[in-house]
């Protein structure tokens, strides 16, 4: 089992020593959380043990859960991979590119794994039709949230659409070629809706858009590829897969066909598969264990975190263009 400590113990980070604390793939040592008088409550509602330092827990450790907010990444990532030890980092991997790419090559430098907790990729709607995905075309997102003043330190996009990026560069293989954007503050700061057109090199198009102030919540992703529509709904955990194949010469009275001007026929049906249920949170721990104990690649890795992050602030660099 893999020693493992947590920093930061708010809502997320909660979440994450609890299910630490169950799984067979960790032993939970500790966490850290700068708030004191937050730190004190944590430990004495759930009994897990509090380190007043840092740098004691991570050298107390194999393994970091970074649950801290997004502007404290970089510095706390960079404490533990420097001591050698394995990093979990929530999403967006650091505030800036130029973090990520210096985490990224610490990591090589001191023979570290990482993984960065793009937790939709662990969604069991997304794990059921992935393999279904093949070079898809187009490409539509909504990911709209009620408003939550949590998360509202950063634009929309570091907050709801890095979920998208980093799904769709998981699914297309091409490199982004160009990015319009447009966002709106209403509320915050910083933007509370955007959208997004990305175009690969492939031709590929995506279209996203994400909003924090919406009056109901969804998160849905369409897939076009030839011969085929994907839909993946990431909240209520369904898919929807329709295929077309050429028509057979005598089709059955309740095959549904459909003929295009040139006269082909093709025929429509329908593919229902099977949905896993899961934690997705406990699956990106545990796998990110896996990883480890077999010296493999993580399923999300820092070089994919630092991906989606760079799609994310061209995206936010679009908007003051």
């Amino acid at each position: 089992m893999l020693k493992v400590g947590v920093l930061g113990a708010g809502h997320l980070g909660k979440i994450h020593l609890r299910l630490l604390n169950q799984s067979d793939e960790y032993e939970l040592v500790g966490f850290y959380d700068p708030d004191e008088i937050n730190a004190k409550k944590v430990a004495a509602e759930f009994g897990y043990t509090h380190y007043d330092n840092i740098n004691n827990l991570i050298d107390a450790v194999d393994v970091v859960d970074i649950v801290t907010p997004t502007l404290s990444h970089f510095d706390c990532a960079k404490k533990a991979i420097e001591k050698g030890r394995h990093v979990f980092i929530e999403k967006p991997i650091t505030n800036t590119l130029e973090e990520a790419e210096e985490l990224l090559e610490l990591s090589k430098k001191h023979n570290v794994k990482g993984q960065v907790g793009h937790v939709e990729r662990f969604n069991p709607a997304f794990l059921a039709v992935k393999g279904k995905i093949e070079n898809p075309m187009f490409i539509e997102t909504h990911r709209l949230a009620e408003f939550n003043p949590r998360g509202t330190d950063v634009p929309v996009v570091l907050d709801l659409m890095i979920h998208d990026i980093d799904a769709i560069l998981s699914v297309v293989p091409s490199e982004v070629e160009k990015i319009n954007a447009s966002g709106v503050s209403v509320i915050s700061q910083s933007p509370d809706i955007a959208n997004a057109r990305i175009q690969f090199k492939n031709g590929c198009v995506a279209n996203l858009t994400s909003s924090r102030i919406s009056l109901k919540n969804m998160r849905k992703t369409r897939f076009f590829q030839r011969d085929a529509y994907i839909s993946v709904d990431f909240l209520e955990k369904k898919v929807e897969v329709v295929k077309m194949k050429d028509a057979p010469e005598n089709p059955g009275d309740f095959d549904m066909i459909l003929q295009n001007a040139e006269g082909d026929k093709k025929q429509i049906y329908f593919e229902n598969p099977e949905i896993d249920v899961n934690n997705a949170i406990l699956d990106e721990l545990e796998t990110f264990a896996d990883a480890i104990n077999n010296d493999n690649t993580p399923i999300v890795s820092l070089e994919q975190g630092t991906n989606a992050l760079r799609v994310a602030l061209q995206i936010i660099e679009s908007f003051e263009n």
